[in-house]
C-alpha cells in the first residue's frame, strides 16, 4: 500500500484500562498507524481519569458517539468496593458500558469469532450464533426485600394523574421468611430493542428469533412479544426482500432448537436471558476471547468492543515484569468493525477493505497456529507454540503487511 487511507469522519476513541489499555495502544502502533489515518476523536475512559471528572468523561464519549455515529471502546473497569481501595477512587462509579447503552438507547450484540482450527463444542454449529440482549431493566433494575415475618406482599400501582390505585396480591406469608421481588421494563426501551434487532437482522440478513415465557408471564413477557410482533410487522417487505424471516418461541424451545440448528442467526433475549446465553454461546464456540461486540443503537449510533473485560491478572503480571500472552483478537476485531462502518457510512472502499484484510490477518495468524495461551487446548490440529502478547500482535502485522 503506497500511502495512508484517510477517512473523511472521525471514529470516536474510548481508551479504557489494564491489560486491554496495553493491547490498545500495541494495536494502533503496529496494525493501524502505518496503514490508515483514522482522524480519531479520543476520550479516556480509564478508571483514573473517569475518577477525576467525576465521570463526565464518560457522557461526553458517549454525545461525541452520536455526533459522528461510530465508535471503538476498549475494555473497562467497573470499580466494586476492592477497586475504589486499590484506586483510591471517589466513589465506585456505574459501568461506562451502562452509561453509554443508557445514552444512546442501544442493543448489544455478541458475535462468535469464528476460525477453521477451532471446533464448536455443539458439533451442529457452523455459523455465528449472535446474541441481542436487551441490556435494560428486568433483573438488573430490580427492587427486592427480606421477608422475615408474617405479613402480606402487594404491587401497588398508584397513576399519577390520581385515577384509582391498583393493587395486586403477590405473596402472604404467614409461618415463613423469604424474599420478594420486583421488576419492570418500558415500551419504549422494549420498542428501541425491537428495533435495533430489526436493524441488525436486515443488514447482516440472517433470521431473527426471540423467546420468552409469555404462556406463564402473560402480561410482562406478553408485552415483550407483543411489541416485538408489531416492530416485525412494520418492517415485513424489508424482510421478505431480504429473504429473512422472524421467529417467536418460548424460550425453552429456543434452546432445544438453538442445540441442533447450524447458526447464522440472531437471538434476541431479554436482558437477563442474554447475559446468561452470551456467555454460553461464547464458551460453545471456543472463548470469551473469540467474540466480538457491537453496541447498536435505533437512531444508527454504532459502537465496538471486545465482549471480555480488562484481563487483570494478566495487567499485574505484566507490571510485575512477567511474560504475558494475552489474546488480542476480539479487540483488533473491534477496530476492525468500527473502521468498516466508519467507511461503509462514508462511502470509503478503502476503508472496508482494511478492514476485511486486518480481520483475515488475524484469522491465518490464528489458523497457523500461532496462538495465544487461553487457545492452546482449543485449536485443532495443535498449536506450534504459545504465543506472547507482542508475537501474535506481531505475527498478525506481518501477515497484514503480506496482504496489503
Amino acid at each position: 500500500m503506497k500511502e495512508r487511507i484517510k477517512l473523511a469522519n472521525p471514529i470516536v476513541e474510548m481508551d479504557g484500562d489494564e491489560m486491554t489499555r496495553i493491547l490498545w495502544a500495541k494495536i494502533k502502533e503496529r496494525l493501524l498507524a502505518p496503514y490508515i489515518d483514522l482522524a480519531l476523536e479520543y476520550y479516556d475512559l480509564g478508571i483514573k481519569h473517569r475518577d477525576e471528572t467525576d465521570d463526565a468523561v464518560t457522557a461526553e464519549a458517549a454525545r461525541a458517539i452520536r455526533r459522528h455515529k461510530v465508535g471503538v471502546k476498549c475494555a473497562t473497569i467497573t470499580p466494586d468496593a476492592n477497586r475504589v481501595v486499590e484506586y483510591g477512587l471517589k466513589k465506585a462509579w456505574a459501568s461506562p458500558n451502562a452509561t453509554i447503552r443508557g445514552m444512546l438507547d442501544g442493543t448489544v450484540f455478541r458475535k462468535p469469532i469464528i476460525v477453521s482450527t477451532i471446533k464448536p463444542a455443539v458439533r451442529s454449529w457452523v455459523e455465528p450464533i449472535v446474541i441481542g440482549r436487551h441490556a435494560y431493566g428486568d433483573l438488573y433494575k430490580a427492587v427486592d426485600c427480606v421477608v422475615d415475618k408474617p405479613g402480606k406482599v402487594e404491587l401497588v400501582y398508584s397513576p399519577a394523574d390520581g385515577s384509582g390505585e391498583v393493587r395486586l396480591p403477590v405473596f402472604e406469608f404467614r409461618d415463613d421468611s423469604g424474599v420478594v421481588l420486583g421488576m419492570h421494563n418500558t415500551d419504549r426501551s422494549i420498542r428501541s430493542f425491537a428495533l435495533s434487532c430489526v436493524r441488525y437482522a436486515l443488514s447482516e440478513r440472517i433470521e431473527l428469533w426471540f423467546g420468552a415465557k409469555d404462556t406463564i408471564s402473560k402480561r410482562y413477557h406478553g408485552r415483550f412479544r407483543e411489541i416485538f410482533a408489531e416492530v416485525v410487522a412494520a418492517h415485513a417487505a424489508e424482510f421478505a426482500a431480504a429473504g429473512i424471516s422472524y421467529r417467536y418461541l418460548l424460550i425453552d424451545d429456543v434452546i432445544s432448537q438453538m442445540m441442533r440448528h447450524r447458526g447464522g442467526l440472531l437471538w434476541a433475549c431479554m436482558n437477563f436471558d442474554g447475559d446468561v446465553f452470551s456467555d454460553m454461546v461464547a464458551a460453545g464456540f471456543g472463548s470469551l476471547g473469540m467474540m466480538s461486540s457491537v453496541l447498536v443503537s435505533p437512531d444508527g449510533c454504532f459502537e465496538y468492543e471486545a465482549a471480555h473485560g480488562t484481563v487483570k491478572q494478566h495487567y499485574y503480571d505484566h507490571m510485575a515484569g512477567k511474560p504475558t500472552s494475552t489474546n488480542s483478537v476480539a479487540t483488533i476485531f473491534a477496530w476492525a468493525g468500527a473502521i468498516r462502518k466508519r467507511g461503509e457510512l462514508d462511502g470509503n472502499p478503502g476503508a472496508m477493505e482494511f478492514a476485511n484484510k486486518l480481520e483475515r490477518a488475524v484469522l491465518d495468524t490464528v489458523e497457523s497456529g500461532f496462538v495465544t495461551g487461553d487457545l492452546l487446548g482449543l485449536v485443532d490440529p495443535p498449536a506450534k507454540a504459545k504465543a506472547s502478547t507482542d508475537e501474535f500482535i506481531g505475527a498478525a502485522a506481518e501477515k497484514l503487511e503480506r496482504s496489503l
